[in-house]
């Protein structure tokens, strides 16, 4: 088990752990949760042996194999595959020492690191990497393309299939969905599940959590706080200790009420939409839970639009694309005040294609497409961050957007997104991912838009910052179009959902857990396996009867060897038998001829009989190789 005892860790002047235990016990699925800056991510490399405690004890089972996802992936030559196949550090290292036993001709080595290979499932190996390259989203064709020709996004998920692919007896991850989409997120999490090893899992996405953990640590006020059960457990439990000692108390209340208008309202139209009944069950719920929240540093609401004209955008049969390639077509959709639409459909599927049409990035290629003369768009989308003026503060991005604002208004507002003193007035340059995303939220919210167009607006945020902006778009007049892989976020904000599939927008008749059926019904239909099960099997046992005379041939060559040698021992035999026949042998002249001959034929007996021993070790080998294929 790991256990850590009466733990101190300091990093730089900030104490993050003090006096702080912990045991987790073998096969245990823990989630780390907590605000940023509290120490998950160092508690993570305390148990790499990257950082070292400034007090206390901590232990880690000796010979325990970790697996964690690397930060930084080089701009490799290597192919994807073979990238991912460096995953498994002792199947890289068989392979050499096969490629220099097979340069020097040792059959004997050859043997035994083909056992080896066997026992770690080398022989499979190929195989595993590839279903985790295809689950994470890779195309078959992609899997030989170098890793450098990869955006920065895929090559993190290149780095996630290294870690999974390693036998791994605890795996470490630190947010592991926020590079996925919906449908690769929906394949992390069943093999998660199915994981054997112990795992310490970080993430800001509660439905990820809630599905996999059965534990909760929560790193705070210098503790690590242990919780049975999941994610919305430990949050519940949190939420009933808060209130119990009446923590911020009027804030709890005023945030219950406002919740509760919403769930009012939204209950007397939840009767038809199967969606719209998981939303009003989600969001009674959340009214529950609102506690948990109630010492949140982030508080942010939607101005009221300047405008709501009816309708906001009407598309006729129009067709989208790049260049010549046509991407989407047929597509019919019309954009009112009130409308709540949360996009699905597999990777490339053409989601952001949608959101950038809206957007005005991307023009039709032909169809009605009308934007009314009010409209005024207020889109997010993780590119968004790289206009940011990295030299300039919050302050002054807010500032250019209102310079008739007071600067006291400016800054209260941009507190609710935390910018609190000083880091309001601070340059952007060297804030993290997550604070460049909620000024990009900030500067989006104070514009006062009509229609929000987000694209992926969790990645990098916690989950505070994510339970706010989700109370936030609760109050939202205007439409929203959303694509994101926080299946709490859609739950709650989204009243319809639209599906991305085969060049065609559609409505979806179901909520997202139809959506999963969809997606796995789908996959089975268009796996190779059923569209090519002839060619793939015939290549399949190609491959294994290949792969069986690799690892027969130096089995076979030895035995061929000893065969030599047996046939010459019992040659020889036969010939000392004959001399012994003769009687002059025995007279006394010949005595050390005798003693020689005998000695002679007790050392060829018992070569002979270890030849033979070592042959029936080997067709054992054999028979066992040939049964298993």
């Amino acid at each position: 088990m790991i256990s850590i005892s009466q733990a101190q860790l300091i990093r730089g002047s900030k104490t993050l752990l003090d006096e702080a235990s912990l045991t987790i016990y073998p096969g245990h699925k823990v989630g780390l949760v907590g605000a940023n800056g509290t120490g998950k991510s160092s508690l993570l490399a305390l148990i790499q042996g990257k950082l070292s405690l400034d007090k206390g004890d901590f232990s880690l089972p000796t010979g325990w194999q970790i697996a964690s996802v690397a930060q930084e992936t080089p701009a490799l030559e290597k192919s994807a595959l073979e990238y991912v196949l460096d995953g498994d550090q002792e199947y890289r290292q068989l392979e050499a020492e096969l490629e220099q036993a097979q340069a020097k001709d040792d059959g004997h080595k050859i043997a035994d690191i083909h056992g080896k290979l066997e026992a770690i499932g080398g022989y499979s190996i190929k195989a595993r990497a590839g279903s985790l390259l295809a689950g994470l989203g890779f195309s078959q064709d992609k899997h030989s393309h170098s890793v450098k020709q990869f955006s920065g996004g895929w090559r993190m998920r290149l780095n996630l299939a290294q870690a999974l692919l390693c036998r791994s007896d605890l795996l470490l991850l630190d947010e592991p969905t926020n590079h996925l989409d919906l449908d690769t997120t929906y394949w992390l999490e069943s093999w998660i599940k199915s994981y054997q090893g112990t795992l310490i899992l970080i993430s800001h996405d509660r439905d990820f959590i809630d599905e996999i953990v059965d534990e909760v640590v929560h790193v705070e006020h210098q503790k690590l706080n242990f919780y049975s059960g999941n994610y919305t457990s430990f949050e519940r439990v949190r939420a009933e200790r808060m209130a119990q000692q009446q923590i911020a108390f009027e804030k709890q209340q005023k945030e219950r009420a406002h919740m509760q208008k919403f769930v009012d309202r939204f209950r007397y139209k939840a009767s038809k939409a199967k969606q719209a009944q998981s939303r009003l069950k989600a969001l009674e719920r959340m009214t529950e839970l609102l506690p948990s929240h109630a010492d949140s540093q982030f508080s942010m609401a939607f101005r009221e639009p300047e405008s709501l004209p009816n309708p906001l955008v009407m598309m006729e049969q129009v067709q989208v694309g790049y260049d010549e390639t046509i991407i989407l077509k047929s597509v019919k959709l019309n954009l009112v005040p009130g409308a709540r639409i949360g996009l699905l459909g597999r990777n490339g599927a053409g989601k952001s294609t949608l959101i950038k049409l809206l957007s005005g990035e991307l023009d039709p290629m032909s169809g009605k497409y009308q934007t009314n003369s009010g409209l005024k768009i207020g889109y997010f989308a993780q590119h968004q961050i790289e206009f940011l003026s990295l030299d300039d503060s919050p302050l002054m991005h807010l500032q250019r957007l209102s310079p008739d604002a007071k600067e006291l208004d400016l800054r209260n507002f941009l507190g609710g997104f935390g910018f609190h003193g000083d880091m309001a007035l601070d340059p952007v340059r060297p804030f993290s991912g997550g604070e460049k995303a909620r000024l990009v939220l900030a500067l989006l919210v104070w514009q006062r838009p009509n229609l929000l167009l987000l694209d992926e607006p969790t990645n990098h945020l916690d989950l505070e910052m994510r339970h706010a902006l989700t109370v936030a778009l609760q109050g939202f007049e205007g439409a929203m179009v959303i694509v994101s892989h926080d299946r709490h976020l859609l739950r709650l904000t989204c009243d319809d959902y639209y599906l991305v599939d085969n060049q065609q927008v559609q409505p979806f008749n179901g909520d997202l857990a139809d959506y999963h059926q969809w997606l796995l019904t789908s996959q089975k239909a268009n796996t190779p396996a059923s569209n090519n099960a002839a060619t793939e099997d015939k290549k399949e046992r190609k491959r294994r009867e290949a792969e069986m005379r690799n690892r027969l041939s130096p089995l076979k060559k030895q035995q061929t060897k000893l065969e030599k040698q047996q046939e010459r021992a019992s040659s020889r035999l036969a010939e000392i038998e004959e001399i012994l026949g003769d009687m002059s042998l025995y007279e006394d002249d010949n005595k050390d001829k005798l003693t020689s001959i005998l000695n002679e034929r007790t050392e060829l007996t018992q070569t002979l009989e270890n030849s033979e021993m070592e042959w029936l070790e080997l067709q054992e080998q054999i028979e066992e190789i040939e049964a298993s294929h």
